[in-house]
This record gives C-alpha cells, sequence and structure tokens, in this order.
C-alpha cells in the first residue's frame, strides 16, 4: 500500500469515528496550548518585572533598615526602624563619599485618600525633592515636591495618574484642588508622568507628600523605611556600598559590620532574587505543562489501543487479503501522527490565543486588582 493511500485510509478511519477522534485530539490540543501558553506566561512575568525595575534605575543601592539575606557585609540583625532623615543628610553630606549624585530617603504609608467624590485605599509616598532623579519619576504637569514643602512640612501631594482617574475620573484642572489623606487636606501641586506597573511596582498609584509631613503629621514617627541612593557608574557600586556602610555603622555606634542594624543592597541584588525566583517559577510551569504533554500522549495510546480491540475484523480481513503485518501497523501508527500533527497544530493556534488574550487583557485585569487592594 502506497504512503498516500495509507493516509487516505487513516483519514477515513479517523473520521468515521469522530468522537472517538476527537477525545484524542482533546488531549493533545490542551497539552500543546499548555506548553506555549504556561511558558509564555513565565517568560512575560519574568520580563515585565525586570522592565520594572529598570525604570527604578540601574546605578542604585538602597538603604533598608534590619537584617536581610543579601547585602555582604551588612546582614545582621537589628531594628527594623533603624534608619533616619538624619542619616540620610550625613550620607549626603559627607565629604569622603563624593560618588553618589543623589540621596532619597523614603517612607511609605498605606492610607485612604479622597477627594468630594470618591474615596481609594493606596500607597503614601514621603519622599524629598531626590527622589524624582533618583527613581526617574517625570512630570506631566505641576511641580514636584521642593525642599521648602520638606523643611516647613508642607500638606501639598503630587499625584500618580491613577490616582487621577481614580479619584477625578475626566476632570479637568486638577492642579490646585484638594484631597483628604486620612482626614487631612493636601494641595494637589503635580502629576506624574506615566511609567507603567502593577502591584506594589506601580508607581502610576502612588501619592507623593513631603517625608516630613508623612513623619510628624500622618505616621507620627521619627524613621523612614528606606534611603536610595544613586551612584555615579556601575564601577562605583561597591565602594559606594562600602563606604556607606561604614558611615552609618559609626553612626550607630556599632563597631562590628556583622551586627549592623541596617542592609544595603543593589538593584542587581534584587534583580538576581527575581531572576531566581523567575527560573524556579519557569521550572514548575515547565512541568506541569509536561505533564499535560505526557497525559495528552497518554490519551492517544489508549485510544488507539481501543480502536485495535474493536477493529479485530478488520485487521483479520487485511491479513485474509494478504496485508502484511508491517502495513497494518503501519496502518494505525498514521492515524496517531495524523491525531498528533493536528492535535498539535491547533493547540499552538490556541496557545497563542491565549497569550494575547492573557497580554490584551488579563494584564491589565490583575493590575485593577492589584491597585484596588493597595
Amino acid at each position: 500500500m502506497q504512503f498516500p493511500q495509507v493516509l487516505i485510509t487513516a483519514y477515513e478511519a479517523l473520521a468515521a469515528h469522530k468522537l472517538r477522534t476527537i477525545l484524542a485530539l482533546l488531549g493533545i490540543v490542551i497539552g500543546n496550548s499548555a506548553v506555549i501558553s504556561l511558558l509564555s506566561l513565565g517568560t512575560a512575568s519574568k520580563k515585565a518585572v525586570e522592565m520594572q525595575f529598570e525604570t527604578l534605575g540601574v546605578n542604585q543601592l538602597t538603604v533598608l533598615p534590619g537584617s536581610h539575606v543579601v547585602g555582604g557585609i551588612y546582614g545582621a540583625a537589628g531594628d527594623v526602624t533603624s534608619l533616619t532623615y538624619e542619616d540620610a543628610l550625613a550620607i549626603m553630606n559627607s565629604p569622603e563619599i563624593t560618588s553618589i549624585t543623589h540621596v532619597s530617603p523614603e517612607i511609605v504609608y498605606k492610607a485612604q485618600v479622597n477627594n468630594d467624590r470618591y474615596s481609594i485605599n493606596t500607597q503614601v509616598i514621603g519622599v524629598t525633592p531626590n527622589f524624582a532623579a533618583v527613581r526617574k519619576t517625570t512630570l506631566a504637569s505641576g511641580l514636584f515636591i521642593s525642599q521648602y514643602d520638606v523643611d516647613t512640612t508642607t500638606r501639598v501631594a503630587v499625584l500618580g495618574p491613577e490616582v487621577v482617574t481614580r479619584l477625578f475620573r475626566n476632570e479637568p484642572a486638577i492642579i490646585g484642588k484638594t484631597i483628604k489623606i486620612n482626614g487631612l487636606s493636601f494641595k494637589i501641586i503635580g502629576i506624574t508622568t506615566s511609567k507603567g506597573g502593577s502591584g506594589l511596582l506601580n508607581q502610576d498609584n502612588m501619592v507623593y507628600i513631603p517625608l516630613t509631613t508623612v513623619q510628624k503629621q500622618l505616621a507620627g514617627v521619627d524613621y523612614v523605611n528606606s534611603i536610595s541612593l544613586e551612584v555615579v557608574s556601575k564601577e562605583k557600586m561597591i565602594e559606594v556600598q562600602n563606604q556607606v556602610g561604614y558611615l552609618l555603622l559609626e553612626r550607630h555606634n556599632n563597631p562590628d559590620p556583622y551586627h549592623a542594624d541596617f542592609t544595603i543592597v543593589s538593584q542587581e541584588d534584587i534583580m538576581k532574587i527575581v531572576r531566581d525566583i523567575s527560573i524556579i517559577f519557569t521550572s514548575l510551569l515547565s512541568g506541569i505543562a509536561a505533564i499535560s504533554l505526557i497525559v495528552g500522549g497518554i490519551g492517544i495510546m489508549n485510544i488507539m489501543l481501543i480502536s485495535v480491540s474493536e477493529r479485530t475484523k478488520e485487521i483479520g480481513l487485511r491479513k485474509a487479503l494478504g496485508a502484511k503485518r508491517s502495513t497494518i501497523v503501519f496502518q494505525f501508527l498514521a492515524e496517531s501522527i495524523i491525531i498528533t500533527v493536528l492535535g498539535g497544530i491547533i493547540g499552538v493556534i490556541l496557545g497563542i490565543i491565549v497569550v494575547f488574550f492573557y497580554h490584551q487583557y488579563l494584564l491589565s485585569l490583575l493590575s485593577y486588582l492589584c491597585n484596588m487592594c493597595c
């Protein structure tokens, strides 16, 4: 029997048992679409997180209070409120540390923000003027927080574009209007340019007010959550990390670096952790996708085994007419190949559709849900 005739006969056999063929196809379709969509999900999520960190700046060091798993000699236990605004000023004014361009102390405060019509829960960030330079934040309109605002604990606010949308909808001329943060009135002086993102990394869904205003009027604290440093170049990162570390050890009266009450991490340290997590996440998804393919293959095997059992009369008739064993085996193999190839094509198309839908709609939905929670 010629190869084209074998394919035609295999097709006719599959068409004669449509339900059985569809069930066999289903396993392969699900397996292939799962492989494509899950691996694409892992890769896309990793890339999205990396892009968000890149928007925060490359030559950055972040000083965090307490003990953390990264940071070289700065990884011992300590107080989680060990950093102050004065520490940031000391780093900024130190004559020994000359490779830092900007120092940005920050404090994060979760609060209810509202106007006369709408109310949201979001993150309020206490910042200084250097925040815009360190975090690469630009303004769509208005002004950013000034040093005068910090020195005088002025009640002014700069809003992210998503906050503007959620509070004011399509109202024009937002600059100069008033919002309330936990009951206190703040005048809007600026709106930042959209940077994108979701959840905790979404700078578009934040409210920026003077650092001292958060400390004294909202949170009632004298510490900061972090101090961000912009270094002149990557080559100076380790040098600056050590200089800042020993300066803070001296300020905190702690001669032993192994018992420091702070941690200094770089963007590369954070990115390495993100990449490691992404590799584990992608490997997990790959394993799930592989199981889907194996299940699909077993499904085809079982369907074809049932097919052989049901077609014993056909097999006996072919043998009676002189068909070789290899020809009969090849006949069933051709049917399996047709199911596999057809299921693979449909699965690839379905997987691409799922990835497109995820990119177009689900990311927006997840971002919206994260914003509602934050």
